[in-house]
């Protein structure tokens, strides 16, 4: 139960979350109205959501680290920047063999969980950082923290719609672990992938119509128009029942709103994190009803899943372009015939 609990969670973060900053001068590096960094006068400053930092040219990059939040860990790993991960919080949802192996020999500490980090351990590590999303009912522990010198860093890649943009604060990750060259290598290939994708999934002259998400409870939060699932969509080169709608964050519908829009809707995607459509229907009998779960085609986000961890919240957050290749090939099966998917299931 914890596991659907926290996927569905990630679900809402991923696509009920709008903040609004300025962008900043052009002498910044501007990933997102979110996230800027700039080298000035031997120190290093970061405006990253509401938050500032300014960091000594002495005191970069960081030796070791703590990630509160998996998602981080697909940067570090793209980066094979493993090995200056000293601490992670809830070990269980990192996907990645190598981080388990490091835990297993000990040389990366578990630091607790989303309920109660262990802010004792964490001090006495004397991590060079601490990297988390910010968590208004954390801000306690934060405080404490920085009471022991130790700098928390806050990201908000969680908030982003853009694939793209998304997968670009591994320049950031690359820029404090001393990786950046590698970073850009590595951004330069992942956008160089996506475009090329775009295009190969113009070649299609069909245009199918989806349909994303599930319901929680009584209410389907339909990904809105603007958001990173119906950015994937338009960029896979399908039609997304929502294509219209002009929000960025989850729009809130009943089963029959959605019903009465799920007409001629060929796949269903990012279905959770369900096996078959036996337990789909068990969960809710109403699925039964829509003609995609009859006639179409139904995906989830379970291909590369072990247990709680899910890679598609992981290395998905960076591998934009692998993210969008498995759309294509589930909209497009013709346009890549020898690819199989990666973070994708067919629900059968």
């Amino acid at each position: 139960m914890k596991a659907n609990f926290l996927l569905i969670i990630a679900f809402l973060f991923l696509t009920n979350c709008k903040r609004e900053q300025k962008i900043s001068s052009p002498d910044w590096e501007v990933i997102s109205s979110r996230l800027q960094f700039k080298d000035d006068d031997g120190k290093l400053d970061v405006k990253s959501g509401n938050f500032t930092y300014s960091f000594e040219k002495n005191k970069v990059p960081f030796h070791k680290i703590i990630l509160l939040n998996a998602s981080l860990m697909g940067f570090v790993s793209e980066l094979e920047a493993e090995n200056v991960v000293i601490g992670i919080a809830s070990p269980e949802y990192i996907y990645s063999e190598k981080i388990h192996g490091l835990v297993k020999s000990r040389k990366i500490q578990n630091v607790g969980n989303e309920q109660k980090y262990d802010v004792e351990k964490i001090i006495s590590m004397k991590p060079d950082a601490i990297f988390t999303n910010y968590i208004a009912s954390f801000d306690n522990t934060y405080q404490l923290l920085k009471n022991n010198n130790i700098q928390v860093i806050f990201l908000d890649e969680y908030m982003e719609q853009s694939p793209m943009v998304k997968t670009s604060y591994i320049k950031l990750f690359g820029k404090l672990l001393g990786k950046e060259k590698e970073a850009e290598e590595r951004f330069n290939q992942i956008q160089k992938n996506y475009n090329d994708l775009k295009k190969i999934a113009l070649q299609s002259t069909s245009k199918p119509n989806i349909l994303a998400n599930e319901m929680y409870g009584d209410v389907w939060y339909m990904p809105g128009g603007k958001t990173f699932t119906a950015n994937y969509i338009a960029d896979a080169n399908a039609h997304y029942i929502l294509k219209d709608n002009t929000e960025e964050k989850a729009v809130t519908m009943s089963f029959e709103e959605v019903f009465a829009k799920s007409k001629n809707i060929q796949f269903w995607v990012n279905a959770g994190n369900h096996l078959s459509k036996k337990e789909m229907l068990n969960i809710n009998p109403f699925y039964g009803k829509l003609d995609v779960f009859n006639k179409g085609k139904i995906y989830g986000v379970s291909g590369r899943e072990k247990q709680k961890a899910n890679d598609f919240f992981e290395s998905g957050v960076v591998r934009s372009d692998v993210v969008l290749k498995d759309y294509i090939k589930i909209f497009h099966p013709e346009l890549l015939p020898d690819y199989q998917l990666t973070y994708m299931n067919e629900v059968r």
